[in-house]
């Protein structure tokens, strides 16, 4: 759960729909190809896990504010480097505009490519 205490109380948010919300918004981005485990399952389980939006979604909180860790899969051909950039600034706008929480960091690691 994520705390966030003003002058009328406490809201609460769940960590599970941060991830949603981030997991959606980055697999929305354009040279996206898929959201990457940083901790993949091992031996069978990994022939029968279900692909899930969040599952590269890893969020932290700083004080008063967010910092946000994606493992992401690019396209093949795709700019990395523009690609980075669009999923910060869309993720740090969807995250503040809906929640009105601050995020201090978005870190994006590229853990694979893929062919279209």
């Amino acid at each position: 759960m994520v705390k966030i205490e003003n002058h009328l109380g406490t809201i609460e948010v769940s960590r599970d729909f941060f991830t949603a919300l981030v997991g959606n918004t980055v697999s929305g981005c354009f040279g996206v190809a898929g959201m990457a485990d940083p901790h993949p399952p091992k031996g069978l389980r990994r022939l029968f896990a279900k692909p899930d939006d969040s599952r590269g979604v890893v969020i932290r909180v700083q004080e008063d504010s967010l910092v946000i860790d994606l493992h992401i899969e690019v396209t093949y051909g795709t700019n990395i480097s523009a690609i980075v950039k669009s999923i910060t600034h869309k993720v740090c706008y969807t995250v503040e505009d809906i929640t009105g929480i601050h995020v201090a960091a978005v870190n994006v690691f590229v853990d694979g490519l893929k062919n279209s």
